[in-house]
Formats: C-alpha cells, structure tokens, sequence
C-alpha cells in the first residue's frame, strides 16, 4: 500500500486538512503552500505545518522541493488529496501548470491515473472556477467541494468538519466510522 500526498492550500478549511492529516497519520505525506501556512495559523490557532506533522506522524515535505517523492510517477503513492484546494491551485491544475510540490504532485496523479481528490472551498464560485472544476473533473478528478450535509444532525464545527473528511476517506477507500451515514430509515 502506497502513501498519501496531502497537500494543504490556501483556501479557506483548513481545519479539513488538519482533521484528515490526524486520521491518515503516518501514511500521509504532507505538503503546506505558502497561503496554506497562513491560513492554517489563522484558522486553527497558530498551528504550523511542523507541529502539525510531528503530531500526527506525517512526513513533511517541502513545497519547494519538486524534486521531492511526492513528485514522482515511480514512487509508490496511491493518491493526491488538496484539502482545501484554493482557485488559484485549481487554476494551475486546470492549466497543467506544476510549479511547486502541490501541483506537481497533482500532474503526476493525473499522468499515472492515481486518484486526485480535491476539495474547493470558495463561496461561491466564480465562473473560471466552475469552468476549472468541469475541465478537472471530465480528466477523472473527485471534486468534492466542502459541503458538509446537515441529516445527520451535527451538534459541533468537529462534526461538519468529520462529515467532509469521513467522504474523502471513502473515495481512498478507508474504512471510517466519523459520521452517522444514511440509512434510508430516517424518515419513517
């Protein structure tokens, strides 16, 4: 079983790469963009990429490092999660672009046919967004935007955050019990 390259961007959600970072562990390879460092400070009360990957068991990477194991066709990687993936990482996707270890990892998954999951987080969508996110996804990319649904009765911010995590995980074929999953039984 090979690992998994996590990529935090910028965007907005950072809690959403942190709680997936927690459950994948030491099989995550972990990439935090510049905006994402940021962003993660802010949201999620000073917490640094380092901290976040010592805590978990992680490996760091480098975002400036393209010549890192998350960039190669040859290493064993089973899939690319961007948790969150901010418009300016999804433009770059859609327009081939990988100038950083986010995005060149990304261009692998797409060229080896690994899976490539990302998870937008803007509100709402511009145009060139939508349009990037149909482009991606007809080349077979999961785009789950971060929606959390609301049947299964979230009392916590924890809750609407493991609704999101708890459907990556199970596009990367992970068993996980995060969430209360619908049965069909619920309204009768």
């Amino acid at each position: 079983m090979g690992e998994i390259v996590l990529v935090i961007s910028g965007a907005s959600g950072a809690a959403y790469g942190v709680r997936l970072a927690e459950i994948l562990g030491s099989t995550a390879r972990l990439v935090v963009t510049d905006s994402g460092r940021l962003t993660m400070s802010h949201e999620c009360e000073g917490l640094t990429p380092e901290v976040l990957a010592k805590r978990t068991g992680a490996i760091l990477e480098s975002n400036d490092d393209i010549a890192a194991k998350s960039a190669s066709g040859s290493a064993e990687i089973d899939a690319v999660v961007i948790c969150p993936c901010s418009g300016s990482t999804l433009g770059k996707l859609a327009a081939g672009i990988g100038d950083n270890l986010a995005t060149r990892s990304a261009i692998v998954a797409l060229k080896e046919r690994r899976k490539l999951i990302i998870v937008p987080r803007e509100a709402p969508y511009a145009t060139i967004h939508l349009e990037n996110m149909a482009k991606i996804s007809s080349w077979g990319v999961i785009v789950m935007p971060a929606s959390p649904g609301f049947y299964n009765l979230p009392k916590t911010m924890e809750d609407l955050v493991d609704f999101i995590v708890s459907r990556i995980l199970d596009h990367l074929g992970k068993d996980n019990k995060l969430t209360k999953r619908w049965t069909g039984e619920e309204l009768q």
